[in-house]
């Protein structure tokens, strides 16, 4: 089975499968359209991480990648506070675009596990970027942003309404080198040369020729009757397990009598997000303490400042999702939870004119405090909103993988989905479908949330109407959105039976998405 946020990419991970491929293949046959179909929230130039696991893994726990891109050798702080910035610029500036992980993230995951050849893996999206495809209804709505910004021809030029024809010669270009010639046909290719030129200073030949995956331990917690994993900092995946401990802590048990469509469920779970998130700021950064920032001790401390009847009182801060998730799972139980990011939108509307690409925007995740651990630097990896997650049951068989786009708002989405999935019992559709609700702060960017003092929940149109009386009567500022295809997350999962068998679900809100299987 395939989820994604694009049919076109979830039929090229089931191609991948009927040829005798697997989850990996799949994953990365998927991905790679994706950075041709949707340009929007995902490319070549941005980040990506994964979970994998199963039989074919030959271990015991998940395997864990994160391929986030450092920032440059010429990253120089001081030369941003001097101009005047007080924090890392947002778009129109390639200082916030750290070098792109995604193609290293790619090989990493085929060189290791891949069963096909990498030609034949990146072949679905070289034809669709060859060829054309249709123009989903987000990226058509989503185009007009990018007027102005130099070096993406493919992309610019006259308007573009749903349905319309789209060809990309410079990204097939670029994949074809990928299928060639592997990380020397784009670090030390057309793109690695143009980078380099793009950047002005900011990037070295010997920053790209410095492999950006890297395979690191999972970081886990065990929450409701099993043990769900995440990729550990600079990812703030931590979050997704501190929230679903805290709830499990303060009621939201297993057998208990709180159910989805209650006031007291969507309380327990907003003040879990807002408790285990508060002081983000100051604690992600790449090298973070992943077993203290889930140390029982920690976690119990800020469960005790729940309160039932209330929103709690949490200290102050110290100072549009462009993201893609998918998951895959094979016939032999092996899986893959994956998500891939040009940040927000199309990154920092920086191209590297003639490939096709648009460089991601994952900086603005620094700090230019002078001193503090995540830092804008050299080599440097910044704090990341990439949350994927998968779940492994006590004896160690995998349950499920899932995941969201989303931002800030990333791991409350997925504690929500691991809440209806592991309290409620739902089923992939239920869960995926569900009602949510995100934090949100007046004048965010999506990557700022928990630096700004006054937040508030926003909950989806067709929430239950118990959920906006019981948060407003605690405390808690509410907003009813309106029917919003981007704001609450593009999420997918793929749950398995202790013998296997796969049930998943895409998200509706991302209108072209598809859950497919073999």
């Amino acid at each position: 089975m395939v989820c994604s946020v694009d049919r076109l990419a979830s039929e090229a991970g089931v191609a991948m499968l009927r040829a005798g491929g697997n989850a990996v293949d799949a994953a990365v046959a998927a991905s790679a359209v994706l950075t041709v179909t949707t340009p929007h929230m995902c490319g070549m130039g941005g980040d990506l991480f994964a979970l994998v696991h199963g039989p074919a893994t030959a271990a015991a726990e998940p395997l864990v990648l994160n391929a986030s891109g450092r920032a440059g050798s010429g990253a120089d702080p001081d030369r941003l506070r001097a101009e005047g910035h007080t924090r890392m610029p947002f778009r129109g500036d390639v200082r916030s675009a750290p070098v792109p992980g995604c193609v290293d993230g790619w090989l990493a995951l085929h060189g290791r596990l891949g069963r096909l050849g990498l030609p034949d893996v990146l072949a679905p999206a070289v034809s669709l970027a060859e060829g054309g495809f249709p123009a989903s209804p987000l990226l058509a709505f989503m185009l007009p942003a990018l007027e102005g910004v130099d070096g993406c021809d493919e992309l610019t030029g006259p308007d573009v309404d749903t349905g319309d024809h789209l060809r990309r010669p410079g990204a097939a270009r670029t994949l074809r080198a990928i299928a060639a010639e592997g990380r020397d046909g784009f670090y030390g290719g057309e793109f690695g040369e143009r980078l380099v030129e793009v950047g002005a200073g900011e990037y070295t030949a010997d920053d790209l020729a410095r492999p950006g995956a890297d395979w690191v331990a999972g970081l886990a917690l065990d929450v409701w009757g099993h043990r769900v994993w995440t990729v550990p900092p600079n990812s703030q995946g931590y979050l997704s397990l501190a929230a679903a401990w805290i709830a499990e802590r303060v009621g939201l048990a297993v057998g208990g009598e709180l159910d989805p469509a209650d006031d007291a469920w969507a309380h327990c779970l907003v003040e879990a997000s807002r408790l285990a998130a508060y002081d983000r700021p100051q604690v992600l950064h790449e090298h973070a303490d992943a077993t203290r920032l889930l140390a029982p001790d920690r976690l119990a401390e800020r469960a005790d400042r729940f309160d039932p009847q209330r929103a709690a009182a949490l200290p102050g801060p110290s100072s549009a999702g462009g993201t893609i998730y998918l998951c895959t799972a094979d016939g032999d139980g092996l899986a893959v939870s994956l998500i891939q990011s040009n940040a927000s939108g199309f990154g920092c509307h920086v191209a590297v004119p003639g490939t096709g690409v648009l460089l991601h925007n994952r900086g603005v995740g620094f700090s230019l405090e002078a001193g503090h651990p995540a830092e804008y630097g050299p080599g440097r990896r910044p704090p990341h909103t990439l949350s994927p997650a998968l779940v492994t049951r006590d004896d160690g068989s995998l349950r499920t993988v899932l995941g969201t786009m989303g931002g800030d708002s990333q791991p409350q989405v997925v504690v929500q989905m691991l809440a209806r999935l592991l309290v409620a019992g739902q089923d992939p559709g239920a869960v995926i479908g569900g009602p949510r609700f995100t934090l949100a702060a007046d004048g965010s960017t999506g990557f700022d949330l928990w630096e700004r003092p006054d937040h508030h929940v926003r909950i989806e149109h067709h929430s239950p109407a118990a959920w906006r009386e019981g948060l407003e009567r605690r405390g808690h500022r509410v907003e009813v959105a309106e029917p919003d295809v981007a704001g609450f997350g593009h999420a997918h999962l793929i749950d398995l039976d202790r013998e296997g068998h796969p049930a998943g679900a895409a998200d509706p809100r991302a209108m072209v998405g598809a859950a497919l299987g073999v």
